[in-house]
């Protein structure tokens, strides 16, 4: 048989080949990303039309590789962070923090938080790019867009900790700062190696008067620090050990952007 003639008939016969499995697969995925709510397996199952056993092994098998994400109280499925891992060098930057959004958006409801996100711009300031809102009716709303010094606030403590500054050039930039209330350099400088030791950072009241924010960087693929993503508050909504533990959970959400935005 001619060589030509033999590789358009395999292509045409397996061409013609269809995995049910995989075919199924796709269809959940679909459906998760085409809905604006989480779904539980027997619903998936009865509007695709799939057998209900075989759609929850489908959907058990894709939150392993991370494809669908699956929440333990409400049994829900919804599109996973691999996911959006898989796709992520088709989607520019701006795209990225859209997928990004209900990650912010779930933390914020969860911790009655605003959640905010800040990059690098030049070499002395940081500006919002995202932010969310709790949906509580008393809430702190901050503009996309706005600038500050790149030291300042929780997230500034962050860069502040990556940068290789001497002690008299990072007391330059500290003292051209307006904090809301007084903040000893030495303080701060302590506030800095807390933030470089544990991975997230807290400004209580010296960015703004009568708000805390609570920061974790969120890293690249080369460990440099991207963005700083901060949940912000009023103060004493969270206090001593609760505070500590709501840093751990912005630290967790960190991680879980870094993986997502690189």
């Amino acid at each position: 048989m001619d060589t030509t003639q033999e590789d358009e008939t395999e292509g045409r016969s397996s061409s013609g080949v269809t995995v049910k499995p995989v075919v199924n697969a796709v269809r959940i995925l679909r459906f998760l990303t085409e809905t604006d709510t989480p779904e539980r397996a027997a619903d998936i199952a009865r509007q695709l039309s799939i057998n209900p056993s075989t759609c929850f092994n489908i959907l058990r098998t894709l939150a392993a590789e991370d494809m669908v994400a699956f929440d333990p109280a409400s049994k829900t499925y919804s599109p996973g962070l691999g996911l959006a891992k898989l796709v992520g060098h088709l989607v520019t930057q701006g795209q990225r923090l859209d997928i990004a959004r209900p990650l912010l958006q779930q933390f914020a409801a969860r911790f009655h938080v605003t959640v905010t996100l800040w990059r690098q711009m030049g070499y002395d300031r940081i500006v919002l790019v995202s932010s969310e809102a709790s949906p509580s009716d008393l809430r702190i709303d901050m503009a996309i867009g706005q600038r500050l010094p790149i030291f300042m606030g929780a997230s500034g403590r962050l860069f502040a900790a990556e940068v290789d500054l001497d002690p008299t050039a990072m007391r330059a930039a500290f003292e051209k700062i307006r904090w809301a209330r007084p903040l000893e350099f030495d303080e701060y400088c302590q506030q800095v190696q807390f933030a470089r030791e544990h991975q997230w950072a807290i400004d209580d009241g010296y960015f703004s008067a009568g708000i805390m924010a609570i920061a974790a960087p969120v890293r690249d693929r080369a460990g440099a620090i991207a963005f700083a993503v901060s949940a912000v508050m009023f103060r004493g909504q969270y206090i001593g050990a609760d505070a500590d533990k709501l840093g751990g959970e912005v630290r967790k959400l960190a991680d879980k952007l870094s993986n997502l935005l690189f």
